[in-house]
């Protein structure tokens, strides 16, 4: 009798230890899920705004570069911009019929996919095209002046490193390069497109490939730093029409402002 006393009794322990076992683990997977889910949230709620806004990135994106000294954009001087024959290396590779995959409005921007085969070389490395995005206003500025909007051309290479093609947007005459993207527009946040058609995105680049070089960041969280950044000297230019069909499509001041050089010098290719 007390040999099944005490087997039972046993038995009892052994399961209570395991259930409580059991029970710490799933309460430290559930937080586990738990920090993973609010660090997801944290990623969705930056904005360009109020207690989310830019000077808020570095608080809400804990683990990013929003912080950091070397971040983008800035505010270029013309007269600080240091020739360098080595910033001359850029080489675009785009042909007349990018293929484009799809557009998304992901809340922050409209954004066009592209699919492989364009890219840039610069200093002997292959940056394959990604995307293209717009700001508007712009987020650069050249002497203290702000343009209607901004275009980045972004590129990766074999290192995950970024290179940046910035054109200045003006207005003035109709653009048959933009009346085409805007075909696709995407207007409510989410909303994802395929396009499925090539494009010629040379079209969107100024006639004479003059530009400004310094290295910061991605101007969104997580402001990754180490980025090669082109802004080139001549716009392109678009109707105010144009214009005001993304506004409808984007966030109203979709732009950072300029962050210090921090010793930073902006070199120049002419």
């Amino acid at each position: 009798m007390r040999r099944q006393v005490l087997t039972v009794l046993v038995f009892s322990f052994v399961s209570l230890v395991s259930c409580e076992n059991k029970g710490d683990h799933k309460a430290k997977n559930s937080g586990k899920e738990q920090i993973e889910n609010i660090h997801e949230d944290d990623n969705s709620h930056w904005s360009y705004e109020g207690e989310t806004g830019p000077e808020h990135w570095a608080e809400i994106e804990r683990n990013s570069d929003c912080d950091g000294q070397s971040q983008s954009p800035i505010n270029i001087l013309t007269k600080d911009a240091v020739v360098e024959d080595e910033v001359k290396s850029l080489k675009i590779h785009y042909s007349k019929s990018t293929k484009i995959h799809d557009v998304v409005n992901n809340g922050h921007t409209i954004q066009y996919n592209f699919e492989a085969g364009d890219y840039i070389i610069f200093k002997g490395d292959k940056f394959e095209l990604k995307q293209i995005h717009f700001h508007e206003a712009a987020e650069h500025t050249i002497n203290g002046i702000r343009y209607p909007m901004e275009l980045h051309m972004v590129h990766v290479n074999s290192q995950n490193q970024y290179a940046v093609l910035a054109v200045m947007v003006e207005e003035g005459e109709s653009s048959e390069s933009f009346d085409f993207l805007e075909n696709f527009l995407p207007f409510k946040q989410g909303e994802n497109i395929i396009v499925d058609a090539s494009f010629n995105l040379n079209d969107n680049l100024p006639d004479d490939i003059k530009y400004y070089y310094y290295v910061g960041s991605l101007t969104t969280p997580p402001c990754t730093e180490g980025v090669n950044w082109f802004v080139f000297k001549e716009n392109i230019v678009i109707s105010i029409e144009q214009v005001k069909v993304l506004q409808n499509a984007m966030p109203l001041n979709n732009y950072r402002n300029e962050n210090p050089l921090n010793g930073r010098i902006v070199q120049t290719n002419f």
